[in-house]
């Protein structure tokens, strides 16, 4: 399905951002193909949306919604996960299968291709330890499959070894654990530390090796810190919360403000997990 000057406020969960010219949703692998072959625009891809905000001039291209790529599938152990799959799915999903070690996942609020794109993690454990290969498209709607050896992993990081490739689906194989962790308990902790519910894009910065952005922050005294109606979450020091009708330069303003501000105070340069584009 395409779409013109879509508004990615209503795509991202920080509930702002400018207008994408083409807003395309492929239904199937066999849609993202066709549309590929023709499109002769710059893009990017979108799942949920939980890491990304368009600038308030928005963007002269396509906007490529996967969430439709969502099968999820299991053989001789191998998890088969789309691009679009929720990782709160996938986490029940293999708790279902009797397999564990990926219940962490529950705790992110993003899809399997986002988390393959920047390796999310949460509670100590990343998404990439459990990756025994990939499939990815190029931008002419060729389909690739990728080992975990094609590709530099790092924290909140993925480099490839190619250019111009975009994640399609996973095979994961997990590692069993004598403890499976308890998914209630993960979203418990994860609803009292942070202020789940109100817009924001989860953790906006990473942690800088041997420091936690969110103690550096806190202790530069920006909770509750606002410029326009993005604000510094009161209960958590490393989301920015939009109040209301926050614009997207109000948010990247803030960003801006607590770089600057940490780097003053403590010579530590915060770099954005949030992704801007536009």
């Amino acid at each position: 399905m395409l779409s013109h000057n879509e508004p990615m406020s209503k795509h991202c969960s920080l509930r702002a951002g400018g207008v994408v010219q083409d807003f395309f949703t492929p239904h199937t692998l066999d849609d993202l193909s066709h549309f590929l072959k023709n499109n002769q625009k710059p893009i990017f891809m979108l799942g949920l949306g939980s890491n990304l905000l368009v600038r308030d001039q928005g963007f002269a291209g396509v906007a490529i919604k996967l969430t439709q790529l969502n099968q999820l599938n299991i053989t001789n152990n191998i998890i088969q996960a789309g691009a679009g799959v929720t990782l709160a799915k996938l986490a029940r999903f293999c708790q279902s299968q009797g397999l564990n070690s990926a219940e962490f996942l529950s705790a992110i609020p993003g899809n399997v291709g986002g988390a393959l794109a920047m390796n999310a993690g949460a509670f100590g454990s990343d998404f990439w330890s459990m990756v025994d290969s990939v499939a990815t498209i190029n931008t002419v709607g060729k389909v690739f499959k990728r080992n975990v050896a094609e590709f530099d992993i790092a924290y909140r990081q993925v480099t490839p070894h190619y250019q111009n490739e975009i994640f399609i689906g996973v095979n994961l194989r997990l590692t069993q654990t004598d403890k499976p962790q308890d998914i209630k308990a993960l979203l418990k902790k994860r609803n009292d530390l942070q202020p789940i519910g109100l817009p924001s894009c989860g953790s906006v910065f990473k942690n800088p090796p041997n420091h936690h952005a969110a103690k550096l922050i806190q202790e530069s005294h920006l909770k509750g810190f606002c410029i326009g109606n993005a604000c510094v979450s009161d209960k958590h020091a490393n989301f920015i919360i939009n109040q209301g009708n926050a614009t997207a330069s109000d948010i990247e303003r803030l960003i801006t403000h607590i770089q600057q501000t940490v780097k003053s105070n403590f010579n530590i340069d915060l770099e954005t997990e949030v992704v801007i584009i536009g």
